[in-house]
């Protein structure tokens, strides 16, 4: 059974911000406008975060924008989002995120199966000296590829 996969958006911040060390993927619970919405492509994770709650995940600071056609019907754009996990993920994520001073950062959204599904990242954070290094290595990499094509 071939799975339909489309990604809508991703946090490339995430990425230069942080080292990813586990990843989860999640569902959400979203209201009718708010995913027709993001099969257009309007959402926005640049600055967004998961936190636990009761014993519930959500992500907060997911910009998904309201739907032109949604009229009364649209949500605030900010609101925070129920993420689907299970209890034992919900736990083992707030656990290490409380010991180890990780965060629970999204990375990802994207569509499968007709879902709307969020990749989260338990992710550390990278400091000044990671982040230079990081770019040297890339710049390293771009110039050997550069000299091997040439020959």
């Amino acid at each position: 059974m071939a799975e339909d996969f489309k990604i809508i958006a991703q946090n490339k911040k995430a990425y230069h911000d942080y080292f990813v060390l586990e990843t989860y993927e999640a569902g959400m619970e979203l209201y009718g406008t708010e995913i027709k919405s993001i099969r257009n492509g309007r959402v926005n994770l640049k600055d967004s975060w998961c936190s636990v709650d009761n014993g519930e995940m959500f992500a907060l600071g997911v910009h998904i924008s309201p739907y032109e056609q949604g009229n009364i019907f649209n949500r605030e754009p900010l609101r925070r989002k129920r993420l689907l996990l299970h209890k034992k993920e919900i736990m083992r994520l707030f656990g290490q995120s409380q010991q180890q001073g990780l965060s629970i950062i999204p990375l990802r959204l994207y569509i499968k199966n007709g879902r709307a599904k969020l990749e989260i990242g338990l992710c550390k954070g990278k400091k000044n000296y990671d982040k230079r290094a990081v770019a040297a290595k890339k710049d390293a990499d771009r110039a050997i590829e550069r000299s091997l094509k040439n020959y």
